[in-house]
């Protein structure tokens, strides 16, 4: 019966060299996914603008391609009082209030509940973030672009 041989130990060299190697794979995975991320969620760079809109949030499906710059966009409120909520339902709790006349910054918006028609809802990034319906949000340059 042949002698059975302890199996080949690797230098620590090797194995530091090895975990290095991965390390930095992995190190390169995590900051490229983001920005690869980001650009899917901007829009094709091929694609055509929409007709924006004004007066009740724009129209009913159209807008800005998403080129725009995030947290640029910008809305005046048309409603004497205009509650906004945790979510773009009706139903959802209201965070605060906004107050004819007022300037709120938007994120993007969404499909949600139709208040007046308007499916609309734009998510406002005014010190706290809040959904507002945009059937009393008159835009202030381009449509936001979709969340």
């Amino acid at each position: 019966m042949p002698l059975l041989s302890a199996p080949v130990s690797r230098s620590p060299l090797v194995r530091g060299l090895a975990t290095a190697l991965a390390a930095g794979a992995l190190a390169t995975a995590v900051a490229v996914t983001p920005a690869v991320a980001s650009d899917a969620r901007d829009g094709d760079p091929g694609s055509t603008s929409a007709a924006t809109g004004g007066g009740n949030g724009g129209d009913a499906w159209g807008g800005s391609d998403g080129r725009q710059e995030r947290g640029r966009y910008r809305g005046v409120v048309t409603a004497d009082r205009l509650a906004l909520h945790t979510s773009p339902a009706r139903g959802s709790d209201v965070i605060r209030y906004a107050h004819r006349g007022e300037t709120v910054s938007i994120y993007c918006k969404t499909p949600g509940d139709k208040v007046k028609g308007n499916p609309l809802w734009y998510l406002l990034t005014d010190g706290t973030w809040a959904w507002g319906a945009a059937r009393y949000i008159d835009n202030v340059g381009p449509a936001p672009r979709w969340c």
